[in-house]
């Protein structure tokens, strides 16, 4: 019988680490709260985020008589230092890191968690308490022991534990004076080729070394250089780099305000999110994800025929995502539903197609790429502007995924005018005259549209959608995609509209209108983001600052950010790490700093 887990409230106050093919949340603590295996999508071998009870499942190193802990990253890595400190000034340090780095010509990212255990201070005594579980929480494994190993095994998968600490202790969850560095290696079922402690020192090494070279060659603004290299690696974390895909956050129910049922399942791939998470790595010089996420990309272009694209598809390319609720799992902080799936994949959202050409656009003018894209890829994509065109002024779900109201978007409008836009530009780069002159009509057809029907002259505002009277913060996008001045007084006017109907002092919410779940209560943190951006644009880059250093105080202590916060409590809601809100982080930062040249 297992001895209950001292009790801890789940929170947001997470670290995270992967390589590139999973990852892992762990808390304050040094808990892993929240691991899926094989992949991104999968079961969650640690579920304690939505289920921190005993029938939960999580990997911890109790230390006796805690007093208190504290978490940093190794500086420019995915590396994670845990310090947990007792009563009596007696520690102990946690390294945590996925390994990730170039060996025998290939990228070597095994679904393997390495944690290192070593005395800072005095003779601690700790506990291991390493619980997996499958199948959603609902099957514990079956456990057998080797020499230097436990295999957890389940129906589907099997986890190997590799360990040089004493195995009896692991097994029997045992109290024990930690008197020298031990490791942990938990991966698939497979023997080491090397010994414990030298392949973990080794892997250590070898991944720091990548995440090194990796942050260095990252083009960086002068200002806040630490809070973009860690929303940078944290963006780099959600590829899921065997396909391409980006995968939104890497959690699944987590409520985007409390007790509001507004719980989603985000470990999916976007074509919105992805757009400008490729957006952002791309402003400071790291377009290989860009690279990556192409390939999957064009076979979902390819598929489609020139027809209906989903705004979103599993991680490998999968179609149907059907939504269920688990009821055998509390949910985060007991406020369920929890989901697996998502009913999103069923709708109409018609930006999906801006976002397409957006995101691919930048291969056909960029010489570094090692495969630009040619005529081959712009015939793919101009179908997709085709399908942009026909939809452009028909109703959808919007980029808020509404589930019981469809309107003539204005943000969908701007994504396909922006689709077009870019073709025609496309052209000119590919020496093809005349499809510049076919895109560019009809790019000036939907742009006067949009201008015409979208403008709120009792609001003296863009306002959602054709013909309406409610404000929407995507409107903000009109001046980062160039649709419009942003010194053009219809855009400022908005920008003032939204700011008195959407904003709770520095944070914004993403519409004033009620939807299926009543009026939204937290603030989305990318709309802070676009306000920000904004208000940099047109000329109020003081107000810009001070509500960017805001959205800095409000990130968890290792620099991550969720979906939502919380304007009173500043607590953050919603999945995590959210993409869209690092991407915020690194395009504020961008926008506003200093020159280099202004200190060199």
């Amino acid at each position: 019988m297992n001895a209950p887990a001292t009790p801890v409230e789940p929170s947001l106050r997470l670290g995270v680490i992967g390589n590139c093919a999973y990852s892992a949340l762990i808390d304050e603590r040094g808990r892993i709260v929240w691991c899926c295996l094989p992949r991104f999508d999968g079961d969650p071998v640690f579920n304690a985020l939505l289920d921190p009870g005993d029938s939960g499942s999580l990997w911890s190193f109790e230390l006796e008589n805690f007093a208190r802990s504290e978490q940093s990253y190794e500086p420019n890595t995915a590396i994670l230092h845990t310090r947990l400190w007792d009563g009596q000034g007696q520690g102990i340090e946690i390294t945590d890191y996925a390994p990730r780095f170039f060996n025998r010509g290939r990228m070597f990212r095994p679904l393997t968690l390495v944690r290192r255990v070593q005395v800072l201070a005095g003779s601690p005594r700790l506990r291991v308490l390493l619980r997996p579980r499958f199948d959603w929480g609902r099957q514990a494994p079956a456990v057998t022991q080797g020499s230097t190993h436990i295999r957890y095994v389940g129906a589907s998968q099997t986890l190997r534990l590799n360990s040089d600490a004493p195995l009896s202790y692991i097994l029997s969850e045992t109290c024990f004076v930690l008197d020298r560095p031990m490791n942990f290696i938990l991966g698939p079922d497979e023997t080491l080729v090397s010994g414990i402690e030298d392949t973990a020192r080794a892997f250590e090494q070898e991944t720091a070394s990548y995440w090194r070279s990796w942050t260095r060659s990252l083009s960086l603004p002068l200002e806040w250089q630490e809070a973009v290299i860690r929303a940078a690696i944290t963006l780099k974390l959600s590829l899921f780099e065997d396909t391409g895909a980006i995968v939104a956050a890497m959690t699944t129910s987590i409520p985007e305000a409390p007790h509001s049922g507004r719980n989603w399942d985000y470990r999916f791939c976007w074509l919105r999110d992805a757009f400008f998470v490729v957006r952002a790595l791309n402003s400071i010089s790291e377009v290989a994800t860009m690279e990556e996420y192409l390939r999957w990309l064009n076979n979902i272009i390819v598929r489609s025929g020139g027809g209906h694209i989903q705004p979103l598809y599993g991680i490998g390319q999968e179609e149907k995502l059907p939504e269920a609720i688990l009821e055998h799992l509390p949910g985060y902080r007991g406020q369920g539903p929890v989901r697996v799936g998502n009913q999103a994949q069923e709708h109409f959202q018609h930006d999906v197609y801006g976002n397409i050409v957006l995101g691919a656009s930048q291969a056909f003018h960029d010489h570094r790429l090692f495969r630009r894209a040619g005529l081959a890829e712009f015939g793919y994509l101009e179908a997709v502007g085709e399908q942009a065109f026909r939809v452009h002024d028909q109703p959808d779900a919007g980029m808020w995924e509404l589930r019981t109201r469809a309107r003539i978007h204005t943000s969908s409008a701007l994504m396909s005018w922006a689709a077009c836009d870019r073709l025609a530009k496309v052209a000119t780069t590919l020496k093809l005259p005349d499809r510049h002159r076919y895109w560019r009509e009809r790019a000036d057809t939907i742009r006067a549209r949009i201008l015409r029907e979208s403008w709120c002259e009792q609001r003296q505002a863009f306002a959602e959608s054709f013909g309406g009277r409610d404000l929407d913060a995507s409107v903000l996008l009109m001046a980062e995609v160039n649709f419009i001045d942003p010194s053009d007084p219809r855009f400022i006017s908005t920008v003032d509209a939204l700011e008195k109907s959407l904003c709770d002092g520095p944070y914004m919410r993403r519409y004033e209108a009620p939807d299926d779940f009543g009026k939204p209560e937290t603030a989305f943190n990318i709309c802070t983001f676009w306000r920000i951006d904004a208000l940099a644009r047109i000329g109020r880059k003081g107000q810009a600052r001070e509500i960017f250093e805001v959205m800095l105080q409000s990130r968890s202590p290792l620099g991550l950010l969720s979906e939502d916060t919380h304007p009173v409590t500043g607590e953050m809601w919603g999945n995590f790490p959210q993409t869209y809100s690092m991407v915020g982080m690194i395009n504020a930062a961008v926008r506003l700093s200093a020159r280099w040249d202004s200190v060199i």
